[in-house]
Order: structure tokens, then sequence, then C-alpha cells
């Protein structure tokens, strides 16, 4: 089996986290995107709002729960000169370290197989991280299992402040629900002023919000813009995922 037929055998592998990102784009002169199955999250639509506020030349970027690595491999396209990817899924954590390899970026990638630790000691401190929706997976995917809501939304507010200490920008989002379970809701009404005010409690004093990125459909077509007083609404048409926040953080 060559190494393409590889990469497409460890991104299908069938998985609770399966084909939820497209390939980056440098990756599809490999491997189109045709050639696999993908259900993606917008990942282009959001990098692109990032962008319009972030420079990654030459900065260092902290992926955690990067999944198949698509903001790792873009952030390394937009300049940045390290990517530390965290991944508790081995068969993401493989496909990853393929794919750099393939991509000829493996003095540049630090792939880590294991659910990011927000208390241990972290070394080395980051220009940017991305904190994609991983919060709401506390005492699911990671952490003490037996753990009530009331603690978990706790626990999650006090990760999201710890990454103030180790990262100057942070690109952050998570759900509605509770262990993907949609009668578990983290916010009582479903609203994304909810998340907004969650956010804005957990970083007050430690983070400054730049910017808060909301989706919205435009002749069938996903855009990520500044929060607005239209956007703002909750628009059950589009689904869950696209109703949640994108947030930009930057570090006091």
């Amino acid at each position: 089996m060559n190494y393409i037929e590889q990469l497409k055998e460890l991104y299908e592998k069938n998985t609770k986290h399966s084909n939820y990102q497209i390939l980056s784009k440098k990756l599809t002169e490999i491997i189109s995107n045709d050639q696999i199955v993908v259900k993606t999250r917008h990942e282009l639509e959001r990098f692109n709002f990032v962008t319009d506020y972030i420079d990654f030349e030459n900065k260092s970027v902290l992926d955690i729960g990067g999944n198949t690595g698509y903001f790792s491999f873009e952030s390394l396209e937009k300049g940045a000169n390290l990517v530390h990817h965290y991944e508790g899924n081995k068969e993401h954590s493989d496909f990853v370290k393929m794919a750099a390899k393939a991509l000829e970026y493996e003095d540049k990638v630090i792939i880590t197989n294991d659910y990011f630790k927000f208390k241990n000691e972290i070394e080395h401190n980051y220009d940017v991280t991305f904190l994609l929706n991983v919060l709401h997976h506390l005492g699911d995917d990671y952490g003490n299992k037996e753990i009530s809501k009331d603690e978990a939304k706790k626990q999650m507010s006090e990760q999201l402040k710890s990454m103030a200490s180790i990262t100057n920008v942070l690109i952050f989002q998570m759900g509605y629900c509770w262990k993907g379970d949609r009668e578990k809701n983290l916010f009582e009404k479903g609203i994304k002023e909810e998340v907004i005010s969650f956010v804005k409690n957990a970083s007050s004093g430690i983070f400054e919000i730049i910017e808060i990125g909301i989706p919205f459909q435009k002749d069938d077509v996903i855009i990520y813009d500044k929060m607005n007083s239209e956007n703002i609404k909750r628009y059950d048409s589009l689904g869950e995922f696209l109703n949640r926040p994108l947030f930009i953080l930057k570090s006091t």
C-alpha cells in the first residue's frame, strides 16, 4: 500500500470524530477532497475569518483537538514556523504524522497523541492557539466521566482561563450540548448570547475579545462575519454547529 492509500485509509477510519475536516489546500494536491468522504464543519470559512485578524508569519501555533490537521497545516501555509498538534484519537494523529511527512513539514510539526492536560505545566508559550469545539467534550472524551454538568461547566470556564498563561492569541469555539446529548444543554436557551456571556465572564481580566465571528448563509454559501444585530439571532435552519460563535481572544 502506498502512502496515498495509507492516508486515505487513516482518514476514513470510522471513529467518533472521523471525517470532520476537509483537507488542507496543499494536501489536496496529494489527495483531493473528492477521494474521501468528508463532513465539513466549514473549516475554510472559519480560517478565512481568523486570518482577517491574525498574521501567522513566523508564529508558533498550538492546535488542541486538532483532528486531521486542517488548521495546523493551513497555519504552516500562512507562514507559521512551528505547530504543536494535540489529538487524542490515534488514527487522526497517525494521519497528521504521515501527512506532515508527505508535505515535508516533519521539522515544523510536533504531534502529541493525547488529550491536552489543561492543568499541566507547559514549557512552551505559543503565539496562537486553536481550541475549537473541545471544551464541551469534558467528561466525555476527556476528564472525569462521573462529573456533574454544573461542575463540568465550571471546569470548562477554568480551562478557558488557563489558556491565557500559555498563548498570546486564542481562537475559541464551543458547542451548546454536553457529551453530544441534546437533552443535556450547557446553555439553557441554546442561544448565542449565552455562549458569548459565558466566554466574557470566563475571560474577564485575562483575555480581550478581539472579534466574534458569526456564520450566516448567503446564496447557499456560508460566510463568517463580525457579530451584528442580525446574525446574533439563532437560526435553527442552519443547525447547531453554525450557531456557534467563533472567538478571537488576546491575552492581556
